[in-house]
């Protein structure tokens, strides 16, 4: 039930990328930037290479590129230590979780948020579910999503699912996440394209992020 080793493998490039069906366009008016589940115990099962390391770099862009443009960076961390009845069926299929260490619950530091950036305590699959990521963000103005981090078929694809089915329009930042393998990875670039959200790569949305985007033709 523990969290897999990961072998090495090559990001997408924008060649790689599946045609979405959504006609939308990343706006930085528009954006909020979601930094994914970070944290050093889902991090630690990759090698020091590919895919992790140069995800990590793109996800410091993005960070960045938005803090630059004011574009809010929101975190998601899960809590070690978890309530067994809380943790629910996540349980069942990947164990007690996390302790409540620093080497387990701590963002990566290169990564890591600073004044104003807000960290969300994390809870299921995706980022929305018992927090109030959405409320923060409708606050805030922005009805796009972009999402980066780990892992791209499971927290990453369930979040921008929900962000779909709540009208908030999300982009999957395909060279700033990192999964189990490229297998999964595609699968969950292929499944937003065809079904929820628009996959890009990092240097399109940080030039959606440093330039004023087209708006939405939704």
């Amino acid at each position: 039930m523990a969290l897999p080793g990961i072998a090495p493998y090559d990001l997408p490039s924008q060649a790689d990328l599946p045609q979405p069906r959504a006609p939308w366009q990343p706006s930085r008016d528009r954006l909020a930037l979601l930094v994914h589940d970070m944290q050093r115990y889902f991090c630690r099962p990759y090698p020091d290479a590919a895919p992790l390391t140069p995800a990590s770099a793109n996800i410091a862009r993005l960070i960045a590129s938005a803090r630059a443009a004011d574009v809010p960076v929101f975190y998601t961390a899960q809590k070690g230590n978890q309530f067994r009845p809380d943790r629910g069926l996540q349980a069942d299929l990947w164990g007690p979780g996390m302790s409540a260490l620093p080497e387990h619950e701590e963002i990566l530091p290169a990564l890591a948020p600073t004044n104003g950036d807000i960290v969300l305590v994390k809870h299921r699959y995706s980022a929305f579910q018992r927090s109030n990521l959405e409320s923060l963000m409708r606050a805030r103005g922005r009805d796009q999503l972009m999402i980066c981090g780990v892992y791209a078929h499971i927290g990453c694809l369930a979040t921008a699912v929900e962000a779909f089915q709540r009208d908030i329009e999300p982009f999957a930042v395909a060279d700033a996440q990192a999964d189990f393998s490229r297998e999964k990875h595609d699968l969950a670039m292929n499944w937003i394209a065809a079904t929820c959200g628009v996959p890009l790569t990092t240097d399109q949305a940080v030039t959606a992020l440093d330039q004023r985007g087209v708006k939405s033709c939704a």
